[in-house]
């Protein structure tokens, strides 16, 4: 079945309304101080949880590039020290999996696995503890409207990386072909725009900063209408 307007945000194929947003933090209440205790939490939190802990880093300012991209590896090392461990769930890609449930028995299984071959991290204490948080989005319409393809191409290098994160990250949960808005309407222009469908496909929306993937969008895009 076709992503409906109303999953995309957007009135239909003729008009593109671009948003922006924002993911509030919210602090769950739970917390992990082992492995065993994460593994725990973690079948039973909030998909929304997972979520943050996954993309929340990519909407948070930082200095430096994080070394890893998602905050279960990145506490598997800093706080628990298990190189093994973090190295398994950095490698983890949320966009290779369904939804976020089946995300949720990826992670739960490399901790298993883990936990089976060291059986003291059920019981070792980490450095520090895990905090889950929960994420809510909050929307906002830039008041930006787009009625063909080579529009977007001239607006998207202005576009803020929140407006890049809704419509190419977070458009992968709303839409039923876990696919970005760009190019579900872009589809609704035929024949003509089909390669360079084929070529936003090809830009990895996990594995780098959003100023990395809007430099990648605005590049494929405004090549194609050059």
């Amino acid at each position: 079945m076709s992503p409906s307007a109303e999953q995309t945000g957007n009135p239909g194929p003729d008009v593109f309304e671009l948003k922006d947003c924002a993911l509030i933090a919210i602090a769950t209440g739970h917390r992990a101080v082992n492995l065993k205790e994460l593994r725990d939490i973690l079948n039973v939190i909030s998909l929304d949880s997972i979520y943050y802990h996954f993309w929340g880093g990519l909407l948070q300012p930082r200095f430096e590039e994080r070394e890893y991209n998602n905050d279960f590896a990145a506490w598997s090392w800093y706080g628990m020290h298990d190189a093994p461990l973090a190295e398994r769930l950095a490698v983890v890609d949320p966009t290779d999996f369904a939804d976020l449930e089946d995300l949720r028995q990826e992670l739960l299984e490399i901790m298993e696995e883990r936990l089976d071959e060291q059986g003291h991290l059920s019981w070792l204490q980490a450095s520090s503890r895990f905090e889950f948080i929960r994420s809510q989005i909050v929307i906002f319409d830039t008041g930006n409207r787009v009625d063909s393809p080579e529009k977007l191409a001239e607006l998207l290098p202005g576009l803020s990386t929140g407006s890049i994160f809704y419509h190419f990250i977070d458009a992968r949960r709303r839409l039923d072909s876990h696919g970005d808005d760009f190019s579900f309407w872009l589809s609704g222009h035929g024949e003509r725009c089909s390669e360079l469908c084929r070529q936003l496909a090809g830009v990895d929306p996990y594995f780098g900063s959003l100023h990395q993937i809007k430099d990648q969008l605005v590049k494929i895009i405004t090549d194609f209408f050059a």
